[in-house]
């Protein structure tokens, strides 16, 4: 028989069901052979990582939102520390003239409000500790 007269009968073939009995065989036969499974050193992490990637799993794509926002807010974070120095580099110290308004402003604002007298509040009281409880404590003699 030629390839193409195969071909050609192939689709007027009627489909035989497989009987059960030999599926259960060949199922069998099978798990045999496969070799026997042995424990795993790293057991306790690899079911460690299967509950991670089982929690991450249902919705990848939100996780995956998540993931580009917080680099965008990183991003945006360094982009500002990265001004900040520049200015901060860039301004230049106050002028003589300006270092002389201020401190004329402070004698004036002193001279406005007074001399600064001692208040109660402002004395250090010494305080001798005293027990928490208000009982006394007694010495007892046998």
């Amino acid at each position: 028989m030629k390839p193409d007269e195969f071909e050609q009968r192939l689709p007027r073939q009627s489909w035989r069901r497989i009987p059960p009995a030999w599926r259960e065989e060949i199922l069998t036969a099978a798990s045999r052979a496969l070799p026997a499974r042995e424990p795993i050193a790293g057991a306790r992490q690899l079911s460690l990582v299967s509950r991670i990637s089982g929690f991450l799993w249902p919705h990848p794509v939100a996780w995956a939102g998540l993931a580009a926002v917080w680099i965008l807010i990183f991003a945006a974070d360094f982009s500002i520390r990265d001004d900040a120095a520049i200015v901060a580099t860039k301004t230049a110290p106050p002028e003589p003239e300006v270092i002389v308004q201020w401190r004329q402003q402070r004698r004036m604002l002193a001279e406005l409000i007074g001399p600064r007298d001692a208040r109660d509040a402002d004395r250090s009281k010494s305080v001798v500790p005293q027990p928490r409880s208000e009982r006394r404590f007694e010495t007892m003699t046998v």
